[in-house]
């Protein structure tokens, strides 16, 4: 006698059976259940469009074709798998699931197991982020590191719902106010203290994106928001967190898109590509500077960014031509950059010296003793540009980055003295204001050191010590537990 089970009618059982195995055990379950991609072969289809979408909006081109095998979908969905998934997975699921970010899909859920799209339907997106404090005051021990993540998950739960509350111009020149005071403030503020306040004015712009007020308005918080949230995905990286970091700067493309601006686009993408930068990543680099090239802002330094950013990346990758092609960019980009600027400046802002300190990086990166006498330059004229502000407007962290590439060349050169003093400096000012940035460039540089010629001699040896004891002493600084 024929069997009555068609192939079809084993693919639904096959599809019923994973739906009883799943628990809500991470939070990739939870949203293949709301979403009603349980099914194997209907996750499949949505994970192969957000591959075709990610290519034609990032690259590569060959992204268009990535796919997955079924049974690693069932290992998904069991919560059977350990660690993250392979980097392009990653990425095509980060698209697929955006906001959210990756790093949360295979972990327990937030708030008890309430997932995103319940609270988006609940409409108590203040309620969350009232209980995130509620839960940090109780505790009063949560670690920085809960403590940037948190603020990351905040910013993907809002970018899954958006409703509002009344807007008017001085609410809108009251935010405009603090943004420009926080964006002005951060290259020579401690990054902790400023990471909460600018935590919690993001919170307070979501709140006002839930309004009814004007479309135009909409349009302005939308901005606002954007740019807090760029300024966190800063503030993360400057601590360490690159995963944050991304999470934050996709919330903060997303309000870009939303707006409509092109300055915080590109700005965005060459946070993103800063990122893959320093995160060991040259390639992915100079793929996401170059995306952001489609977006031209009409003032400011943005693009001119872009291109100094993917003359490190090039450098990184040992490709000299390259190099100087973006170099070459980013000089034709500043002469013909209007005045004024369509982001409201700071750390925002990329300024000759910056322009100057990221050429050393490149040069330094290619080696060859007209390279090292180039980088040399470039970064002794960037720190005296730097130095040249007041005080208390110094771009103290730039301004160690470019004396740390400073005493790289001096060093290349033999100048073990002149490249020390650059050092201590550096040492101070890290001491009061650290970033990971500094402290994996200290860290390079002490290598460097060791292998050098002269690294036993006596002023050698104490600067190893001297860079041994900060090192030690290192601590990033991360934002109070009691931030809301």
């Amino acid at each position: 006698m024929m069997s009555s089970v068609t192939p079809r009618n084993r693919r639904t059982e096959r599809a019923k059976g994973l739906a009883m195995e799943l628990s809500s055990s991470t939070l990739f379950q939870q949203l293949i259940t709301q979403r009603g991609w349980r099914d194997p072969d209907v996750f499949l289809r949505r994970y192969q469009e957000a591959a075709r979408e990610l290519a034609a909006l990032e690259g590569p081109q060959n992204l268009a074709t990535a796919t997955i095998e079924r049974r690693q979908f069932i290992r998904w969905a069991r919560g059977e798998i350990k660690g993250q998934p392979r980097k392009e997975a990653r990425r095509i699921l980060a698209h697929l699931f955006r906001p959210v970010g990756v790093e949360r899909l295979f972990v327990p859920p937030p708030s008890g197991g309430t997932a995103l799209s319940e609270r988006r339907h609940t409409g108590d997106f203040a309620h969350g982020c009232s209980h995130v404090a509620a839960v940090v005051d109780r505790d009063g021990d949560e670690s920085g590191e809960d403590v940037v993540m948190a603020a990351a998950n905040e910013s993907a739960d809002f970018a899954v719902r958006v409703d509002g509350s009344n807007v008017g111009p001085a609410t809108l020149e009251q935010l405009e106010a603090d943004i420009r005071r926080m964006v002005l403030t951060y290259p020579h503020r401690p990054v902790g203290p400023l990471f909460t306040e600018v935590r919690r004015l993001r919170n307070r712009a979501f709140e006002l994106i839930e309004g009814r007020q004007p479309p135009h308005h909409t349009v302005d918080l939308y901005l606002a928001a954007g740019i807090l949230c760029g300024v966190l995905a800063n503030a993360s990286f400057d601590l360490g967190r690159y995963e944050a970091a991304d999470t934050q700067a996709r919330t903060a493309f997303l309000c870009g898109q939303a707006a409509g601006h092109n300055g915080l686009r590109a700005w965005v993408r060459g946070l993103q590509a800063l990122i893959a930068y320093w995160d060991g990543r040259p390639q992915d680099a100079v793929r996401l500077a170059d995306a952001g090239g489609h977006f031209r802002p009409e003032q400011g330094t943005a693009a001119v960014r872009l291109a100094a950013i993917k003359a490190r990346a090039h450098g990184q990758l040992r490709q000299s031509s390259e190099v100087m092609t973006a170099l070459k960019e980013a000089d034709l980009l500043r002469d013909r950059a209007r005045t004024g600027d369509e982001l409201p400046g700071g750390m925002m802002d990329f300024p000759q010296e910056k322009q100057l300190f990221y050429r050393s990086s490149a040069q330094l990166w290619l080696g060859g003793r007209q390279q090292l006498a180039d980088a040399e330059a470039a970064a002794a004229e960037a720190v005296r540009g730097f130095e040249s502000a007041l005080p208390e407007q110094r771009r103290l962290g730039e301004m160690s980055l470019a004396r740390l590439d400073l005493a790289t060349a001096r060093m290349g050169r033999g100048d073990l003295e002149g490249a020390a003093v650059q050092v201590h400096d550096v040492m101070v000012v890290n001491s009061r204001r650290g970033t990971e940035s500094v402290r994996k460039r200290l860290a390079q540089f002490a290598r460097r050191l060791a292998g050098h010629p002269g690294a036993r001699s006596p002023m050698a040896v104490g600067l190893q010590e001297a860079l041994a004891a900060h090192q030690e002493r290192f601590v990033l600084e991360l934002p109070p537990g009691d931030a809301a």
